[in-house]
């Protein structure tokens, strides 16, 4: 017989642990009270009679307490209750206790690998991080039932960020509204920021914003270079003003200006890049930050755009340098690239920027892609018109604008009447369900299957109500940068932001996890088969955002179905999987389960299908999802990339390429570095394994991480097979 701990893990039965925790409680009670020998035996026995395979712990003395009551001992089992919750409280401290010096002596693989963009030996991410151990604590504690922190604890449900949860002011992902921070000016710290007058400048106080916001919330946030765009032409117009002062030709003028404005946008890039990447947020990392280039969102700026967008590109490409100056890939920001009619078509006048992305994709692996043409095709406003938009952080979409008849509720300065609005608005946060878990506790039971599913819904449904309601509760004093002074919105101080949390301004997120594995055990099929596991995927979809459709209705609420970037969880849900299951081949004999929709990483497939079945799911996943395929080292081979853009743009939302770029200071390797088959990192041509003089890049959830992975997502790495490779795309 197996137990079952409450953190999920399996032990063996050892009755010598009953007769124990029985005989202490004895001890605390007069003798005449006292169970006898006999009569624990006898306790013993009922339960190994009982014939389980596995049973909980809390089963167990469940049984113990009424057998004790059920021969007379009435006092033994107050005691033994008394003894049982006294070792939970002392449980429950040692676990936070324990998870500080096990941060604090930096020896614990869970903390070291928890996020692969975070150093957990620097002491800004240890102090993020010894915050959220006691937020976690009083979450788990104080502010959710003790059944959703059990199916969290099971790998059943994944209540996401419980380490920011316990102040109520924090929520997820946004889309930064620069364009009205820069345009009508704004405020960090009690000092106003004015309008800027020219480009430099506005790069520079983009980056502060940018710091500032990312450390009010504690997802992934975006800006667009559109609204940057007008400050080139105001620099423009500086130079113009300051040459033609010196009654200089006209064709003296347009040299010196030019000239002038190309090192400014050089220099404006450059102090971007390097703030963003050396800024620390009071998250402990660098700006969770994506960056979208869309020449899409402006005619009048157009030309000052994509002068924007090409420096950005060029010096991704270069990179930046690393410790012994070598240039390497940087995490983020993240780039997003739009494709549309004006940069797709050979012979158009943009289709220098999307060779440059091309490039840079090959050697930097970004930027990802976005299809004007395919986003427009499923995310339709109220207005019935295809809207075009970038992710919130690595893959959290809004939902389609249904803001447009609220008016301005969040008193934005740049509102437009009667138009789309995205930039302003968030999301409120993650609650993720395990698909395999259901699959399994079926036991291939179809209707049993369904039932599960949605009991499980339901359990995460109030989860994420628990969420909203703690949101809720917020004012805009809480975070001035965000909800007084423009990043999101307006509003007076000591306002609610309570509307903008229903009517569809913001979304909250059913995310789920291992759709492969769920749909591979119930029938014996890949979703990838184009027949009996595809439809059972398809359904699977369906019925979750059926579920959030009903929920909305009800509530005003945008719930919205989401692929999750699972990083650490991904890990957590395959070993809960193996505690609760056992191994079985093929589903739960990894350390890791599949993230989303994806097609595994270990099943061969064509780049070209894959990313085509994938286009399916991503429209039953609109609250956020991201398709790749991997690759080989294309830096020689940009017409491949170059096919595979036009692939997504006709055929999928969003879609990147994992590309290889690694660096060892041990030698001067610039390569691949490898995994061996112990999962550790090394220099093919020195065989350095010094994670600290290796720089490797990894596309972990949607984006790059650097600080290298935890077991399961490593082994996750190690397995994933080439979907293009050199001498294929030659």
């Amino acid at each position: 017989m197996k137990i079952i701990k409450r953190d999920g893990h399996m032990v063996e039965y050892m009755p010598s642990k009953i007769e124990a925790a029985i005989e202490k409680a004895n001890a605390e009670v007069e003798e005449e009270e006292r169970a006898s020998s006999v009569q624990i035996k006898n306790i013993i026995k009922y339960i190994e009679r009982l014939g389980k395979k596995r049973i909980l712990v809390e089963d167990i003395q469940d049984i113990i307490e009424m057998k004790l009551m059920s021969i007379g001992k009435y006092e033994l089992a107050k005691r033994y209750i008394t003894y049982r919750y006294t070792r939970e409280l002392v449980r429950r401290s040692n676990t936070t206790d324990q998870s500080i010096k096990e941060l604090i002596d930096g020896e614990s693989e869970y903390w070291n690998t928890e996020n692969s963009n975070k150093d957990a030996k620097v002491v800004t991410t240890q102090r993020d991080y010894l915050a959220g151990i006691t937020s976690t604590d009083i979450t788990r504690r104080f502010l959710l039932p003790e059944d959703i922190v059990q199916a969290h604890d099971d790998g059943i449900i994944h209540f996401h960020d419980a380490d920011y949860f316990a102040q109520n002011a924090l929520h997820n992902c946004d889309l930064i509204n620069l364009d009205d921070m820069l345009q009508n000016g704004t405020n960090i710290n009690g000092v106003m920021i004015e309008k800027p007058h020219r480009f430099l400048t506005a790069m520079t106080i983009a980056t502060q914003l940018i710091t500032a916001v990312n450390s009010s919330q504690y997802g992934g946030c975006t800006i667009t270079l559109t609204h940057l765009a007008p400050f080139v032409r105001s620099s423009k117009e500086f130079y113009e003003k300051k040459y033609k002062k010196r009654k200089l030709t006209a064709a003296q003028v347009k040299k010196f200006v030019d000239e002038d404005l190309a090192k400014e946008i050089t220099d404006g890039v450059q102090t971007f890049q390097y703030q963003i990447n050396s800024m620390t947020t009071t998250n402990g990392q660098a700006p969770f930050l994506s960056v979208n280039m869309y020449l899409g969102e402006t005619e009048e700026y157009k030309e000052e755009l994509a002068m924007i967008i090409e420096e950005v590109l060029k010096q991704r490409t270069e990179g930046m340098k690393n410790e012994k100056g070598v240039y390497i890939t940087p995490a983020f920001p993240k780039l997003l690239y739009v494709l549309e009619e004006d940069n797709m078509n050979p012979k158009s006048k943009y289709y220098y920027l999307t060779e440059l992305a091309a490039k840079c994709t090959a050697k930097r692996m970004v930027p990802d892609y976005i299809s004007e043409k395919v986003m427009k095709e499923l995310k339709i406003n109220e207005n019935g018109e295809g809207d075009c938009y970038p992710c919130m952080g690595c893959r959290s979409f809004l939902t389609p604008d249904r803001s447009i008849s609220l008016g301005n509720v969040a008193k934005a300065k740049n509102y437009v009447p009667g138009k789309g609005k995205y930039y302003g608005r968030f999301n409120q946060g993650v609650v993720t369900i395990n698909l395999v878990d259901i699959a399994l506790s079926s036991d291939k039971d179809e209707d049993d299957f369904w039932r599960l599913f949605d009991e499980r819904l339901e359990l995460c449904h109030r989860a994420l109500k628990i969420r909203h309601k703690r949101l809720s509760k917020a004012t805009s004093d809480v975070a001035p940068i965000l909800w007084q002074h423009g990043a999101l919105a307006r509003l007076e101080k000591g306002e609610s932001i309570h509307d903008l949390l229903h009517h569809g301004y913001s979304t909250i997120s059913l995310g789920y996890a291992g759709l492969y594995e769920c749909v591979k055990y119930m029938t014996g099929h890949s979703h990838t088969d184009n027949g009996k596991g595809k439809d059972f995927a398809l359904k699977v979809m369906q019925h979750m955002n059926d579920a959030c459709k009903e929920w909305k209705a009800e509530e005003d609420i945008d719930y919205s179905v989401y692929g999750t970037p699972i990083e650490s969880t991904t890990y957590k849900f395959a070993k809960c999987l193996k505690d609760r299951f056992g191994v079985i081949k093929g589903i739960t004999d990894r350390d890791y389960i599949t993230n989303s929709y994806h097609v595994p990483v270990f099943e061969e497939i064509d780049a070209f299908e894959k990313l085509a079945l994938e286009s399916e799911f991503q429209k039953l996943s609109p609250g956020g999802a991201i398709s790749y395929i991997e690759t080989a080292n294309l830096t020689n081979n940009i017409p491949a990339v170059l096919e595979v853009i036009n692939f997504i743009y006709n055929n999928i939302m969003y879609a990147e390429l994992n590309t290889k770029s690694d660096y060892c200071q041990a030698c001067g390797f610039d390569g691949e570095i490898l995994l061996d088959e112990n999962l550790e990192w090394y220099c093919p041509n020195c065989g350095n394994k010094d994670h600290n003089t290796l720089n490797v890049a990894r596309r972990t959830c949607g984006y790059i991480g650097t600080n290298f992975w935890n077991k399961g997502r490593t082994q996750e790495i190690k397995e994933r097979v080439i979907h293009i490779d050199n001498k294929d795309a030659a």
